[in-house]
């Protein structure tokens, strides 16, 4: 069996007296699509910014492909970005004087030399070759967004990490986007999503949750899910051979 592609060992991240993380243990395989889901400061974007390599904790380790990140100076970490990760910010990032094309060749700039046909291929890889001159603000949020998960793709990374990517989405933009990450991740990519929307922690492998800077395991195994939704089809067998109407109010859902 394969090394996981990430491990975090009694990883803890303090400012002041307010710990955002205090002692986190993970591990997240390779291919694997993992949610970090809990309400707003609960240590969410603070555990993505040590996996990217944005921060540094204050104590335990961070390893990521192999390499001890949490190890690494300010030079060692610019680097470790630029080769391993793909960051999708919630806030887009994108540089307004700067075609999606361009932007995109920001990425490739940074990890070695800028490449128009490969940048524009990543923007065709997101559905938006046909809006390569466009400026951010001639651009939908949605559309800013898939430009962000173009850029974050370009130099191939192997932990593609997004923080809250549909906050700032309406509903049909939201379904491009986990679409698109659902296909990314059935590719072999390893995706962390940080969110706090339920129905965007379903899509994922794994599911966990941040509390107070602790992490609890929030996945149901398949068989309990199985075991759950069999309770409801029972409910409504029972319904039917009763020749009785069940309001959906009275459906007993399982929690999941």
């Amino acid at each position: 069996m394969s090394e996981p592609l990430v491990r975090l060992e009694g990883v803890a991240r303090h400012y002041s007296t307010l710990k955002a993380l205090d002692g986190v243990d993970l591990t997240i395989e390779r291919g694997e699509w993992l949610s970090v889901m809990g309400p707003s400061g609960s240590g969410k974007s603070t555990l993505m910014h040590l996996l990217g390599a944005l921060d540094t904790p204050t104590a335990g380790r961070v390893w990521v492909d192999g390499l001890e990140v949490s190890a690494l100076n300010e030079t060692g970490r610019a680097k470790f970005r630029r080769e391993k990760v793909g960051i999708v910010f919630q806030q887009f990032h994108l540089l307004p004087y700067l075609t999606a094309l361009e932007n995109v060749m920001v990425a490739q700039h940074y990890h070695s030399v800028a490449d128009a046909p490969e940048a524009r291929a990543a923007l065709d890889r997101v559905g938006l070759g046909d809006r390569a001159h466009h400026l951010p603000s001639q651009l939908s949020g949605g559309e800013q967004q898939r430009v962000c998960v173009a850029r974050a793709l370009v130099n191939q990374p192997r932990l593609l990490l997004a923080d809250e990517p549909t906050g700032n989405l309406d509903e049909d933009n939201e379904a491009k986007v986990l679409t698109l990450f659902e296909e990314l991740q059935a590719e072999g990519h390893t995706l962390v999503t940080v969110t706090h929307a339920l129905r965007v922690g379903l899509l994922a492998d794994r599911r966990i949750e941040l509390s107070h800077g602790r992490l609890t395991d929030l996945t149901v195994p398949s068989q309990e899910i199985d075991r759950r939704y069999d309770e409801v089809l029972i409910q409504l067998w029972i319904a039917d051979e009763r020749r009785t109407r069940l309001a959906p109010e009275r459906v007993q859902l399982p929690d999941v």
